[in-house]
């Protein structure tokens, strides 16, 4: 698999997770059967759009990025996302580099695709290619279930997590793979409607919060009792899915705290803790504390 498409079969397999279901059960709930759906998630074939889409819609998440990264993956599966190579001078005679060119496969299919590129994602290609390993989690929302039927792993790096406690201080859960498969501490759900969930990862021995549901210009700040790390929602892409606060160092027995500023001028500071292994307790100061 390329980078891109393992970018997204780590997405599928999350919202299948998070969906809580079996391989029969996605066949069962949607229009794909047991088999393609097997190879969906082992990155065998490209799913279709709509699959994506549908799987979104059972885990009842944003489709947002999952169907970004599926724009990503198709462009290069089809070879639409291959730049073209520099025209050779009037006067000089192209010459051919068979070391360069493209597999077969590729080329028949950008013969079937009219010669289509999308210079954008050519662009995003070669981000990519830089840091494939370090931007592979950076866009996708993590949820944690149980599944009856393990699939196995075709992901050609490793994904084992990249800190631990102090390392893991102020850094990125997603980028550092500690948000694979963490344990929730606690979800509120706001006056606003928005959602906050603590999450913890014991391997990474780090928490941090993550939020949905939110509107431009709200605030999520996390702590245990250290320092405080924020979140804010920029703008309409942050409000339409998963926001991750940094992480801050956690140990069985430490309290987490996090608080919910809203955008709102008149809108009041809502905070709750939870214990890393306990349970969790709500407050709402007034907006001046």
């Amino acid at each position: 698999m390329t980078a891109e498409h393992t970018r997204l079969v780590a997405a599928l397999r999350e919202l299948r997770a998070g969906a809580g279901l079996s391989l029969a059960a996605l066949a069962e709930r949607t229009a794909y059967s047991k088999s393609s759906w097997e190879r969906y998630l082992n990155g065998k074939s490209l799913p279709p759009r709509q699959a994506v889409q549908e799987l979104c819609r059972l885990a009842n998440e944003a489709d947002g990025r999952p169907l970004a990264l599926w724009e990503i993956a198709e462009s290069h599966w089809s070879g639409r996302a291959v730049a073209p190579a520099p025209a050779p001078p009037a006067d000089e005679s192209p010459r051919p580099h068979p070391e360069e060119a493209p597999p077969p496969a590729i080329t028949e299919r950008r013969r079937l695709r009219g010669g289509r590129l999308l210079v954008v994602l050519a662009s995003v290609y070669t981000v990519t290619v830089g840091g494939a390993a370090a931007l592979l989690f950076s866009l996708l929302p993590d949820s944690q279930a149980q599944e009856d039927e393990p699939l196995p792993a075709s992901v050609p790096f490793s994904l084992a997590p990249q800190c631990h406690g102090a390392a893991c201080e102020g850094r990125d859960p997603m980028r550092l793979i500690c948000g694979i498969g963490p344990d929730t501490l606690t979800t509120y759900r706001t006056a606003t409607g928005a959602h906050v969930e603590l999450r913890y990862s014991k391997k990474c021995g780090a928490s941090w919060a993550r939020t949905w549901g939110t509107e431009i210009g709200d605030r999520v700040d996390v702590t245990a009792g250290g320092p405080t790390h924020s979140v804010r929602i920029s703008n309409k892409d942050d409000s339409a899915t998963f926001i991750y606060t940094e992480m801050t160092e956690v140990s069985p027995g430490s309290t987490v705290r996090a608080c919910f500023r809203p955008a709102s001028a008149d809108g009041e500071r809502e905070c709750f803790e939870a214990r890393v292994g306990g349970a969790a307790t709500t407050t709402r100061p007034p907006s001046l504390q």
